[in-house]
């Protein structure tokens, strides 16, 4: 059995089936008002191999400028829609922060997508716990110490998997290997989708 590290916890199937599906059509609702986009790697212009969208107040993107939180989508220069409730709810439940989340990141993998090692510390205050939703197939994810080459630690997540970065692993090192295609069929044309709810600024 694998020991995550301090302040990492992994909650497998936290949705239910039906929850999954319904969370799925929730997204979609969100991506017809905020479509999928391929952000760029800041200075390169490298595109990244997942599309991301984004809900919630705010969202994160990435491209030439560098990473940054803003209101509004920079395809359609719109606001991002509401996160959906359930996504408050599990907040609410598992966060352990009287705030709400401010942001919502979709990231949707296809087959061959990964994500390298990488910290989430574009937001102002870390007290905040990232909390992560998996949806569709099932994939490899790592996640390691807050210094870039420590040990890691790999665990597979499937659908419905929900992962917390809170405490001592807030700015844990982490990141997605590897999809398994065809290992969920919650998703019409397969792949995975990722949500990430994170909380931007310090509460009043």
């Amino acid at each position: 059995m694998n020991v995550l590290p301090r302040g990492i916890r992994h909650l497998p199937g936290f949705f239910a089936p039906d929850a999954q599906r319904a969370l799925v059509e929730e997204i979609r609702a969100v991506a017809a008002r905020a479509p999928f986009y391929r952000p760029e790697m800041p200075r390169t212009g490298k595109p990244f191999s997942v599309r991301m969208t984004n809900c919630g107040p705010l969202g994160w993107v990435s491209d030439r400028q560098g990473y940054r939180y803003q209101e509004l989508h920079p395809v359609t220069g719109e606001p991002w829609p509401p996160i959906p409730q359930a996504l408050l709810d599990l907040w609410a439940e598992v966060a352990g922060h009287a705030a709400p989340p401010q942001a919502c990141l979709v990231n949707f993998y296809e087959d061959k997508a990964k994500m390298g090692l990488h910290q989430d510390r574009d937001e102002e205050d870390f007290s905040a716990p990232v909390v992560s939703v998996s949806l569709g197939d099932a994939c490899l994810f790592r996640v390691g110490e807050t210094a870039r080459g420590g040990r890691t630690t790999s665990i597979r997540l499937e659908s419905g998997d929900v992962v917390v970065l809170g405490g001592e692993g807030r700015l844990a090192f982490h990141g997605v290997d590897r999809i398994y295609p065809a290992t969920s069929a919650l998703l019409k044309k397969g792949g995975r989708i990722n949500l990430t709810l994170r909380r931007v600024t310090r509460p009043d």
